[in-house]
């Protein structure tokens, strides 16, 4: 281990003189697989370059630094920073006060609630449908008489049409739901912002 170690500091003193007579090339100083120092002139290997490494003159002197690579770890908080501050940037675009915040929400409820209402009433003229034809149904039944085959296809396409239009209500209602979290959130988020003005 002294062996190694004296032989080091015999290459380090004898580098600079060396190198000015190799005619000034930079040398790269980085840690192999075991954790010890390499000096080289070829350069880094591609297999520690993302552990960082140091750029030598021909003096000896540091002349540029290249950290370590970020983790995974370190790169997804980089990555959700960037993301949350143009998130924020775009907040401040849209919006200049909380009250910008209630009115934009208040459009898009109104939006969702006139969509409800239309899917509401699609939904209640289609029962009435199903009704009037179910009583005609009945009617051929009393009588003794088969349901013509027509009729019974009119009311399936009927029960799979209510079907749709309460998907679509159910849809409209997460859609709502889901809007007034959401302007919470930017509303809240704003204040914030505006308060660290």
């Amino acid at each position: 281990m002294l062996r190694s170690v004296a032989l080091l500091a015999l290459f380090c003193s004898v580098l600079p003189h060396a190198a000015f007579a190799a005619g000034g090339a930079e040398y790269y100083r980085y840690k192999d697989d075991q954790g010890r120092v390499v000096l080289s002139r070829q350069g880094v290997p591609p297999e520690h370059i993302s552990k960082g490494y140091e750029v030598l003159s021909p003096e000896g002197r540091v002349v540029r630094v290249v950290p370590p690579a970020p983790s995974l770890e370190e790169r997804q908080r980089l990555a959700e920073e960037k993301a949350k501050a143009q998130s924020d940037a775009q907040l401040l675009r849209i919006y200049s006060e909380p009250a910008d915040v209630d009115r934009a929400r208040d459009r898009k409820l109104a939006e969702l609630d006139g969509l409800i209402g239309v899917a509401q009433s699609n939904l209640h003229s289609l029962r009435i449908q199903q009704g009037n034809l179910q009583g005609k149904a009945a009617e051929f039944e009393r009588a003794g008489r088969q349901v013509p085959e027509h009729l019974l296809v009119q009311i399936d396409n009927l029960k799979v049409e209510q079907a749709n239009a309460e998907k679509d209500i159910q849809r409209y209602r997460d859609s709502r739901k889901a809007a007034e979290a959401s302007f919470a959130a930017d509303r809240a988020r704003l204040v914030k912002l505006l308060g660290e003005r």
